[in-house]
């Protein structure tokens, strides 16, 4: 098989949406969704002798993503014109950074080997940009529209080393590379909303040769799970084409997620194409370095520092702590609630249950839900202190979310409150016993594996309030 006689060697270029509310050279809007061409101005139209100037806090963003990812940030970097002519960019250049980029070196962690230690992808460089506008080809039958709202958009280009082995490691580096920067607060990180692109490069060779084949550069693709398809399937066809004695030319495919098949687009271009050259109406970006510490301290604790914080700091499993990691929000909200309970476990349990369960039912962002962590944690008092039962808890926190009101006036109200009176208690235990004879007459005869069934009537019976601790051991001494 070609697998066991080429091995896979990948590098990405990840295109990321910087979170500004206005545009890199120009104070238009960058909102998502807007009617086309209403967020442009004579600098994103590229109309004669309008001027360019630097969004500062494109750079602040840009800054912390490349700190994030262990990047050494250069104190002077240059703006570019990239040139080249397609009907969504009408300077017929883009701006962007070449030969002295923001920021260079890094890497991203994606895993351990089976001896322990880490598999890192290197960063060649993570550089500023702006984008290009959109051609939207399904508008009017045979033509093309052009919706200029995303040209002048602030992006950074993030460049990894060719170190991707395998396509499954592509999907790792990308999701470990879009939850930093999640937690960084740099981009929305959306596929969907293009505000995280990736262009994949891949070659083929013998394993153990140093040199690198010919590359090709596949684009279009709009999911993780589409970048590993397709590279998987331009792997298998360099293989074969090489195998039959062909040779890989380079050039850029798409990616056609439909057919799941990969198709030429144009023969690449090589970096002289571009006739790179320093962008005359911008000075040079410079950095100074009490700017870039205050940048560094100022940045957010990454995933990995949390996860092992919350590690030691709330008893919950490495597995618990993956999942409760996934999403900044998510942690955030976890631990909140876990802080105000004291009871790492049971927020844990909660969190991962009914509140993503009841969040997913709404559709509505963790951030935006109805039960704020102080509120489930109240909740969760009231379950540990015995004042409420696991399954009132549970009754009383779908109405916490219908109705917004607090966990404690809830149970009150709906007559939740957990009964530990001995006389209130024997009397349901009396009434279970004369309604259920058979279980009755078998458990008292000796048979303790119905205890449970017993009660789990008198929990039905007392509507969740009897203390099922009193009642295990009322039932206990009647069946001793």
């Amino acid at each position: 098989m070609s697998h066991d006689r080429y091995e896979m060697v990948v590098g990405l270029e990840v295109h990321v949406q910087l979170k500004t509310r206005t545009k890199a050279f120009c104070s238009c809007s960058t909102d998502f969704g807007a009617p086309p061409n209403v967020n442009t101005c004579p600098v994103c139209l590229a109309l004669p002798g309008a001027l360019p100037v630097l969004n500062e806090h494109a750079v602040e963003l840009a800054t912390r993503a490349a700190m994030g990812l262990g990047c050494k940030i250069d104190h002077v970097s240059i703006f570019a014109r990239k040139n080249y002519f397609y009907p969504d960019l009408p300077k017929g250049y883009q701006i962007s950074q070449f030969d002295q980029p923001l920021a260079t070196g890094g890497s991203v962690v994606i895993g351990k080997t089976d001896k322990g230690d880490n598999i890192q992808i290197g960063i060649t460089r993570l550089h500023m940009e702006e984008d290009a506008g959109k051609s939207i080809h399904d508008r009017y039958p045979g033509a093309t529209a052009i919706d200029l709202n995303r040209s002048g958009v602030p992006l950074i280009e993030i460049v990894s080393e060719p170190d991707i082995r395998t396509a499954t490691a592509a999907g790792a580096y990308l999701r470990t590379l879009k939850q930093i920067l999640q937690y960084l607060d740099v981009s929305d990180v959306s596929m969907e909303e293009g505000s995280l692109r990736v262009d994949a490069n891949i070659s083929v060779r013998p394993p153990g040769q140093a040199k690198l084949g010919t590359k090709t550069e596949v684009k279009n693709m709009n999911s993780f799970s589409a970048v590993e398809k397709a590279l998987e399937s331009e792997f298998e066809r360099q293989c074969a084409l090489i195998d039959a004695g062909g040779r890989v030319e380079q050039q850029t495919l798409l990616w056609d997620g439909v057919r799941e098949t990969i198709r030429p687009s144009r023969t690449k271009e090589g970096s002289h194409d571009y006739r790179y050259f320093p962008e005359p109406d911008l000075g040079p970006l410079m950095l100074d370095q009490k700017w870039i510490d205050h940048t560094n301290h100022d940045l957010p604790e990454l995933p990995e520092p949390r996860k092992k914080r919350l590690l030691e700091e709330y008893g919950i499993s490495p597995n618990e702590v993956e999942q409760l990691t996934a999403t900044p929000a998510l942690a955030d909200y976890f631990e909140a609630a876990a802080r105000a309970s004291k009871d790492g476990k049971a927020a844990y349990n909660w969190v991962m249950g009914e509140v993503m369960a009841a969040v997913r039912t709404s559709g509505e962002e963790l951030t935006h839900f109805k039960v704020r962590p102080a509120d489930l944690a109240q909740l969760l008092n009231l379950v540990r202190d015995g004042t409420i039962s696991h399954t009132a808890a549970k009754r009383v926190f779908s109405r916490m979310v219908e109705t917004g009101q607090p966990a404690p006036q809830i149970a009150a109200d709906e007559g939740l409150l957990q009964v530990g009176d001995e006389s209130a208690i024997a009397t349901w235990v009396d009434e279970v016993l004369s309604e259920h004879p058979e279980e009755a007459k078998r458990y008292l005869a000796g048979e303790k594996k119905l205890q449970g069934v017993l009660v789990g009537f008198v929990m039905k019976k007392s509507s969740g309030r009897a203390d099922p601790k009193r009642v295990n051991q009322l039932l206990s001494t009647r069946g001793g």
